[in-house]
């Protein structure tokens, strides 16, 4: 597979001015798809779900990272902790909607039972009629298998390979560029859920972190002047910005200074001043599908009322669907022999595009580039 992907890439990794755009395979391909699985989503740190989803003992979200299925879980000590979401007796999917437990995960096939640190507890008559342990099984060899999670504030990473570096050196760049955040303050007030979008989950992330479209694709719900926008480019962290002279607050408006900033490869955390925060969830699903969530924040501690928060959700959910329009006529762009050349990319709006794809390249392909600043 590996050296197939090279041949994919081999003219997106030439010279041009302006720079070409991945090409349409890395956005439709099934290879490329489990290429990326293998790597790009397996090796590091991904956003699997919101912490406030997961508020008491036995509360479980189950989840698909990399194309496997995954369960988090919060177990009795308060800890999430995150589990293939398999049994171990004929690897049925465990649990297949968020929902409490209790105090055992049951399979619903065979009523083998796991503590919620994944431990096995029951194998009901697996040997014959009342005798649950045959000889020659090992309980403890066939506990749930657990997957490396990080709970940072409010938001769920897990590492699926386990040998990424530890998460707060991994996101480095994106922890200072939130600094001065009281995140003891940070409260969220709502969720979006967008659901399903036939998209290619790099199109969202692309989408986020350049500033061109915003004027044309969201002249109705912003009024964020281009000219005012900078790209963002430090490692890992991926993104864009834009300063305004007057902030104007959380009364329905995107007319205020943002920074909207990405963590590789699937994070995205857009803040606005003086005080929201808005975090999506991006699950990639396959070449051409994904899902999305939105949560909503306030960060200084504002209480809001029913309506303020309902227009808020209102102006979020008109905006993201603007850009979903966009992204979904992408990936039917791709279709098209002209993208096989990867389209152009503008060297001043879309340097942080370029960068993107580049850690998209270098992680399928095994060639770790260094990452700019």
């Amino acid at each position: 597979m590996g050296n197939s992907v090279d041949s994919m890439l081999s003219p997106f990794m030439e010279n041009h001015t302006p720079a070409h755009g991945l090409p349409a395979v890395a956005y439709t391909g099934e290879n490329f798809w489990k290429a990326e699985c293998e790597t790009v989503l397996a090796q590091n740190w991904v956003c699997a779900g919101f912490a406030h989803e997961l508020a008491e003992p036995g509360d479980s979200v189950p989840t698909t990272i990399a194309g496997k299925p995954v369960l988090l879980i919060k177990n009795q000590r308060g800890e999430i902790a995150a589990f293939h979401n398999v049994c171990r007796h004929r690897c049925l999917t465990l649990v297949d909607e968020p929902k409490n437990v209790g105090k055992l995960i049951r399979c619903p096939y065979h009523a083998w039972a796991y503590d919620l640190d994944g431990t096995l507890r029951a194998s009901p008559h697996f040997g014959g009629t009342d005798k649950h342990e045959p000889e020659g099984f090992d309980r403890t060899k066939n506990s749930l298998v657990p997957i490396r999670v990080h709970v940072w504030h409010d938001w769920v990473f897990v590492n699926l390979d386990g040998n990424a570096e530890p998460f707060e050196e991994y996101a480095a760049p994106l922890i200072k560029r939130l600094d001065g955040i009281d995140f003891d303050k940070v409260q969220p007030i709502g969720i979006l859920d967008f659901g399903e979008i036939a998209t290619n989950w790099k199109f969202i992330m692309e989408n986020f972190i350049e500033p061109y479209h915003v004027q044309f694709v969201h002249s109705s719900t912003t009024d964020q002047p281009l000219t005012d926008h900078y790209t963002i480019v430090d490692g890992r962290c991926l993104g864009s910005a834009v300063d305004l002279k007057e902030e104007v607050g959380t009364g329905g408006s995107l007319a205020v200074s943002s920074r909207y900033l990405t963590l590789f490869p699937n994070f995205i955390v857009g803040r606005y001043f003086p005080d929201q925060l808005g975090v999506y969830l991006n699950i990639p699903l396959g070449p051409d599908r994904m899902i999305q969530k939105r949560a909503l924040y306030t960060t200084e501690g504002q209480v809001l009322s029913n309506e303020e928060i309902e227009g808020l959700k209102s102006l979020w959910w008109d905006v993201h669907k603007e850009d979903h329009e966009m992204v979904e006529r992408l990936q039917l762009g791709r279709a098209s022999p002209v993208a096989e050349s990867g389209g152009v990319l503008s060297p001043h709006w879309e340097n942080s595009v370029r960068a993107f794809q580049e850690l998209i390249a270098g992680s399928v392909t095994g060639q770790k580039r260094e990452m700019k600043t």
